[in-house]
C-alpha cells in the first residue's frame, strides 16, 4: 500500500519519517529489550511489592486477603496469584470516592473517573510518579504505532475526567511529539484543523473516525489526501473489517490500543505497526491473567476468556486482579517479548443473550461491513414483544443505493445473522446519516425492554 512509502504528501519540505516500520532497536525501553526469563523476574518483584502495597495501604485489600487467607508472603511465583481475590467495578464504586487510595491524600497528583451512566463513576487517583509511568506506556504504544518524536499528533479523545484525552496528550508529549489537544466534537472544525495543521497520527475512538470520514466526505475532501498516517484507536471493540474500511478510505495505518481508566488508562497495551498482529501488553507495568468468565478460573496462554489485570507499578490505586470484562485471548510476544491479547471481540457485560444465544455487537459488524451499499454506521435496538425478546438491526445505506438494493441488503443481513449467529433479527436499512453520531464511544446497543 501506499502508506508505507515516504511521506508524499508534504508541503514542499524536506520527506518526513517513513511510517509503518519498525522502531531502531536503540529507540526502545529497556523493558522492551528485556529478554522473557528477565522480564518475568521484573515482573516477580514488582507484584510482591504491589500486594504488599495493596494490604498494607487500602483497608479493602487488608480484608479481602484475610478472608480468603492469602498473605503478600505467600507470593512465591508469579503463578500463586491465582490464590489472590478479584477486584470488581463494583468494589471500587463501594467505596466511592477515595476508600481505594493507598497514599495520602497530599501525594494525589491527579483525579479521573468513569462516566457513571450506569451508576456511581469509578475514581481513579494519580500520584506524580504515576502520571510519569503512564505518559512512559502512552509514549510507548504511539511509539509501537509509528510515531516518532516530532510528529503532530492530533488527539480527538475526550478531555477531563475521562482518561483518554490527557492520557494521550501526556503521552504524546513524552515522546516529543507535537499535540493537537482537538478533544472530541466540533467535527466539522477538526475537520478543517487536519487540514491546516497537517498531522501525521490521530488518536481518536474508531467509530468517531468513521464520523470524520463522513465530513471529510461532505466538505468534497478525499480522505486520502490528507496527511495522515497512522491512526491509534480505542476506547471501544472494534473489528478487523473496520480496520480495512478506515485503512483503505483514509490511506493509513489503523493501530489498536487498550487501556481502561481502572487499570491506568489508555496504553496499556497496543499493536505494533509493523505485525499488527495483536496488542503487546506492557508487562513490566501491567500482569495480565484470562480468566473462565463463569468459574473465575485462570485460563491457559491461547483460551477464550475475560481480561483480568494487576497493576505492578501503581502508587496512588493499585488493583489487584481486576476483572476488566473484556472477552480476549493472550498469546506469546512477537515484535515484542511482552505477550499480546487478541482485539477484544466484546464485554462480558456487553453480550446479548437473545432467545438463549449470546450475540455481541462485533459479530453484526462483520456482517454489515461485509456488504457493499452500506455505510459502517449501525445499532441494536432491543425490544420485548410478550415475554420474547426481539432485536432489530438500524444501518445506514451509503448514498448510491437505491431503494431496491437497500430491500435486498436487509434480506441478506437477516439471513447472514440467521446463518452465522443463529437469531432471527429484523432489518432496517435507513437513509444516510440516519443514526446519530457518536463524538466519543459509540452507543451501539439501545434496549428498550421493560425492566
Amino acid at each position: 500500500m501506499a502508506i508505507d512509502d515516504t511521506i508524499r504528501r508534504s508541503t514542499g519540505a524536506a520527506p518526513r519519517t517513513r511510517l509503518g516500520q519498525a522502531p531502531a532497536p536503540e529507540l526502545l525501553d529497556p523493558a522492551e529489550r528485556m529478554g522473557v526469563d528477565e522480564l518475568r523476574a521484573l515482573q516477580l518483584e514488582r507484584l510482591r511489592w504491589s500486594l504488599e502495597h495493596a494490604y498494607t495501604n487500602v483497608p479493602f485489600y487488608k480484608r479481602t486477603f484475610d478472608e480468603a487467607g492469602v498473605h503478600p508472603s505467600d507470593l512465591k511465583e508469579l503463578a500463586d496469584l491465582r490464590h489472590f481475590p478479584h477486584t470488581t467495578k463494583a468494589d471500587l464504586r463501594d467505596h466511592y470516592p477515595f476508600g481505594m487510595f493507598a497514599v495520602p491524600q497530599e501525594r494525589v497528583s491527579r483525579i479521573h473517573a468513569s462516566s457513571g451512566t450506569t451508576g456511581r463513576p469509578t475514581v481513579v487517583g494519580y500520584t506524580k510518579d504515576d502520571i510519569d509511568a503512564w505518559a512512559t506506556v502512552v509514549a510507548r504504544s504511539i511509539r509501537a504505532a509509528g510515531g516518532r518524536p516530532g510528529h503532530k499528533v492530533h488527539v480527538a479523545y475526550g478531555y477531563g475526567l475521562f482518561t483518554g484525552g490527557l492520557g494521550a496528550h501526556y503521552g504524546a508529549e513524552k515522546l516529543g511529539c507535537t499535540v493537537i489537544p482537538a478533544s472530541g466534537g466540533q467535527t466539522a472544525k477538526q475537520v478543517q484543523l487536519i487540514q491546516d495543521f497537517r498531522p501525521e497520527i490521530i488518536m481518536v475512538t474508531p467509530s468517531y473516525m468513521l464520523t470524520l470520514l463522513d465530513e471529510f466526505e461532505r466538505q468534497g475532501v478525499d480522505p486520502r489526501t490528507t496527511s495522515l498516517r497512522v491512526g491509534i484507536f480505542g476506547a471501544e471493540p472494534w473489528t478487523e473489517q473496520m480496520r480495512q474500511e478506515i485503512e483503505e478510505r483514509f490511506d493509513l495505518h489503523a493501530v489498536d490500543i487498550y487501556g481502561l481508566s481502572e487499570v491506568m488508562g489508555p496504553g496499556v497495551a497496543n499493536e505494533c505497526v509493523e505485525t499488527k498482529d495483536g496488542l503487546h501488553v506492557w508487562e513490566d507495568h501491567f500482569l495480565p491473567e484470562i480468566l473462565d468468565p463463569v468459574t473465575h478460573e485462570v485460563l491457559p496462554d491461547g483460551e477464550y476468556g475475560e481480561l483480568a489485570f494487576t497493576s505492578l507499578t501503581k502508587q496512588a490505586m493499585p488493583v489487584i486482579r481486576y476483572r476488566t470484562r473484556d472477552l480476549t485471548t493472550l498469546r506469546p510476544g512477537t515484535a515484542r517479548p511482552m505477550r499480546r491479547m487478541d482485539k477484544v471481540t466484546g464485554r462480558s457485560d456487553d453480550m446479548i443473550i437473545l432467545r438463549g444465544v449470546n450475540v455481541f455487537p462485533t459479530q453484526i459488524e462483520e456482517i454489515v461491513l461485509g456488504l457493499d451499499g452500506l455505510a459502517p454506521h449501525f445499532q441494536l435496538v432491543l425490544t420485548r414483544e410478550g415475554r420474547l425478546d426481539r432485536m432489530a438491526v438500524r444501518v445506514e445505506a451509503r448514498p448510491e443505493t437505491t431503494g431496491a438494493q437497500r430491500t435486498e441488503l436487509a434480506q441478506r443481513i437477516t439471513a447472514t445473522v440467521k446463518d452465522r449467529v443463529g437469531v432471527s433479527v429484523t432489518v432496517d436499512v435507513v437513509d444516510p446519516e440516519g443514526i446519530e453520531r457518536s463524538v466519543g464511544k459509540f452507543r451501539r446497543i439501545i434496549d428498550q425492554r421493560p425492566r
